[in-house]
């Protein structure tokens, strides 16, 4: 692993001393670039979005700017970049809520994962995080499997928005624990953490990166964590599967993207530098404490990862009667 992050490390370092070739005179912007995000600041999405910023300001020696465009949970913020012009100034942090589970959610939507952008590189695959307000008494998932079945559809769940990669895990849960649950649907992770710990809703599937500084912190309690093995930043949690439900498995993801005819040079390099940054140590710790993994390689690794995604939620919403009111 080691020797792997210095290969790619000594390999961005060489391109970085080339400086920006000549052939980008014509198709890298001039201007600042901006990479926008689907949703209110103090959401995952927006953490990642502003580690990889940061750094690439430094290395291109030119402004990247984060910008937050909330609504439909991610999908307004996806819908605008796909209508941007396909220069490079304007990139995406595009997520699962866009690019996974909208096709399968939303009839109308207005942009076609394939045709309207090019998958640059993932950025990170974070485990989601059941999290629990402190004054639950439920504290493992069988504990809460019981609750659920004692008040059928009164046990609250709150989500960053109908069709959210929160929404479609519980929606997993209910499926797979046979039980009605109550979803509450927020505008982002932002305010839906500040009603979770000031305890008007009970539970979240929340995203392992917007939750973890509260866990940290002791005003959310984690009850389990979403991926098949546990993420590094939370070796203490156990995960559902640990907990009964085999093959859970319900996760958050990041990667940038670039409108439709976003040209491959552009995209090349922007996928080279990412690759470069997400090797920094001092990055890679903090996507370890997110519980962000698998992220960097190819394009054409993220391209085949959505294809894979878009088919299974596309079950989930299938066999969980999962209809979102647009």
């Amino acid at each position: 692993m080691m020797q792997r992050r210095s290969l790619i490390q000594a390999a961005g370092a060489a391109a970085a001393t080339l400086g920006v070739p000549r052939l980008f005179a014509q198709e890298w912007p001039s201007g600042p670039v901006r990479i926008v995000v689907g949703f209110p600041p103090g959401g995952g999405t927006d953490a990642l979005a502003r580690v990889v910023a940061q750094k690439l300001t430094t290395m291109w020696n030119q402004q990247v700017i984060v910008e937050n465009k909330g609504g439909v949970a991610g999908v307004l913020a996806a819908e605008y970049v796909s209508q941007q012009p396909s220069d490079g100034s304007t990139l995406l942090m595009a997520h699962i809520n866009s690019h996974a589970l909208a096709p399968s959610l939303q009839p109308k939507l207005r942009y076609s994962v394939e045709r309207d952008f090019v998958p640059i590189v993932l950025v990170g695959v974070t485990p989601n995080l059941l999290i629990a307000s402190p004054a639950q008494k439920a504290l493992t998932v069988n504990d809460i499997v019981a609750a659920c079945k004692a008040s059928p559809g009164t046990v609250s769940f709150g989500s960053a928005g109908a069709g959210s990669a929160q929404h479609l895990a519980l929606e997993m849960f209910k499926l797979q624990a046979k039980v009605d649950a109550l979803h509450v649907p927020y505008k982002g992770s932002g305010p839906l953490l500040a009603d979770l710990m000031g305890g008007q809703i009970q539970y979240s599937f929340e995203t392992m990166t917007a939750a973890t500084p509260h866990v940290k912190s002791g005003r959310v309690l984690a009850v389990a964590q979403t991926r098949a093995k546990r993420a590094k930043g939370h070796p203490n949690v156990p995960t559902m599967q640990e907990q009964g439900f085999a093959g859970f498995e319900a996760t958050t993801w990041y990667g940038l993207a670039g409108p439709g005819k976003l040209p491959a040079s552009v995209a090349e390099k922007v996928n080279r530098d990412v690759n470069t940054v997400l090797a920094m140590p001092d990055v890679q710790e903090k996507l370890d404490t997110y519980g962000a993994e698998d992220g960097g390689g190819s394009q054409d690794k993220f391209k085949q990862f959505i294809a894979t995604e878009i088919a299974k939620w596309a079950k989930v919403v299938k066999d969980g009667k999962v209809h979102v009111d647009t």
